[in-house]
C-alpha cells in the first residue's frame, strides 16, 4: 500500500509540474538555516518549493561552522549557501569523509571586504586606501579602543581572519565582532543615520546597497598565497597581509545520501540558482519592510512558478 500511494502520489505531481515523477521517501529533508537573511531566503525557496512537490521538508537552526559536522550522518540533509571565502578548513573536512558532496554553485556573486559609508571620506581623507583608513584611526576610537580604531567585525561564529588581517599589516585598529547580523545591521544603519565614524567588515549581495552608497577599503590586493604563506606580501612573517579572496564562490553541499534516497530532490537542489537582484529585492522585504520571510518566499513562488518548476527538469 506505501509503494502504491507513492505511485499514485507520483503520477498526481507529474501532472501537476511536468517534472517529479515520484515522491522517493517520505522521510524529512533537513534543510539547514544559518544567521543571516539572505540565507533564509536561498533556503526557503528551496524548502518551500520542495514542498510544493510533495517532499517532506524541515528547517534546522544550525551554526554556520559547526553545520559541516551535521552533513555527513543526514543531522542535516543539505545546506545551501556556503561562501567559499569564509567556510574554511570545515568545508574540507566535512567533503573529506566521502559522506558530503558538493551540488553546485548557488549562483550569488559575493564580495566580502571591509567598507565604509561614502560620507566618511570627508572624516578621513585618503580614503579609500588603507593607509589613510590607518592614519586616521582616532577617527573611528571608541572609549574602549582609544587610540586605536574600532572595527566592526563579522559575529565571532563566522570566523576570525581580520583578528589575522589587523595584525599582519600592523593596523591601529581593534577588531570587536558584533553579536549578530543584526545587530551590525542595527549598528551600521544608526552610525549612517547619524553619520558617524564606521568601518566595517560588509558584504554583498546586501539591500542595505540600495540605500547607502557603500565602499570598499582598498587593502593589499589578494593574490594565491597571501592567506597561508607568510613570505608572500609585505609583512614576512604573516599571513592575511592581503584583502579577502575576491574569486569568492557561493556553493550547495549535501549528505551523500542524498542522490540515492531522494533522487529528483537531488537534481532539484543540484539545478536550483538564485541571483544577486532577486535575492536583495527578497531580503529587503523582510529587513526593512518588515514582512515574513516565509509570505515573502511563498508569494515569490507564485509569481515565478516556470522558474522553479524547471529546476526538478
Amino acid at each position: 500500500m506505501k509503494i502504491l500511494r507513492r505511485f499514485t502520489l507520483g503520477i498526481a505531481l507529474l501532472g501537476l509540474t511536468g517534472a517529479v515523477t515520484a515522491v522517493e521517501s517520505d522521510d524529512p529533508i533537513k534543510l539547514a538555516l544559518n544567521e543571516w537573511t539572505g540565507q533564509h531566503i536561498t533556503t526557503y525557496i528551496a524548502g518551500e518549493a520542495l514542498k510544493r512537490l510533495g517532499y517532506n521538508v524541515e528547517y534546522v537552526t544550525a551554526g554556520y561552522y559547526p553545520q559541516m559536522d551535521a552533513l555527513p550522518d543526514n543531522s542535516i540533509t543539505a545546506t545551501l549557501e556556503i561562501w567559499s571565502s569564509n567556510i574554511g578548513e570545515n568545508y574540507q573536512r566535512a567533503l573529506d569523509t566521502g559522506k558530503v558532496e558538493e551540488l553546485g554553485e548557488l549562483g550569488l556573486k559575493p564580495r566580502e571586504t571591509w567598507m565604509y559609508p561614502a560620507y566618511m571620506e570627508a572624516q578621513c581623507p585618503g580614503l579609500p586606501d588603507w593607509k589613510a583608513l590607518n592614519a586616521c584611526a582616532e577617527v573611528f576610537a571608541t572609549a574602549d579602543t582609544f587610540p586605536k580604531g574600532r572595527f566592526l567585525d563579522y559575529p565571532a561564529e563566522w570566523g576570525t581572519t581580520n583578528v589575522d588581517r589587523i595584525n599582519a599589516l600592523n593596523m591601529n585598529f581593534v577588531s570587536q565582532p558584533a553579536g549578530s547580523e543584526g545587530a551590525m545591521l542595527a549598528e551600521l544603519k544608526r552610525a549612517v543615520a547619524k553619520q558617524e565614524p564606521l568601518v566595517l567588515q560588509f558584504w554583498e549581495p546586501h539591500w542595505f546597497h540600495a540605500m547607502q552608497e557603500m565602499k570598499p577599503v582598498e587593502l593589499p590586493p589578494y593574490e594565491v598565497g597571501c592567506h597561508d604563506d607568510p613570505s608572500w606580501g609585505i609583512n614576512p612573517d604573516a599571513t592575511y597581509d592581503c584583502d579577502w579572496d575576491d574569486s569568492a564562490h557561493i556553493d550547495k553541499v549535501g549528505w551523500i545520501g542524498l542522490r540515492d534516497k531522494w533522487p529528483g530532490a537531488h537534481k532539484f537542489l543540484s539545478n536550483y540558482t538564485l541571483n544577486n537582484a532577486t535575492q536583495q529585492v527578497l531580503m529587503r522585504q523582510v529587513d526593512v519592510d518588515g514582512e515574513d520571510v516565509v509570505e515573502v518566499v511563498k508569494a515569490w513562488l507564485d509569481a515565478n512558478e516556470s522558474t522553479w518548476k524547471a529546476w526538478s527538469m
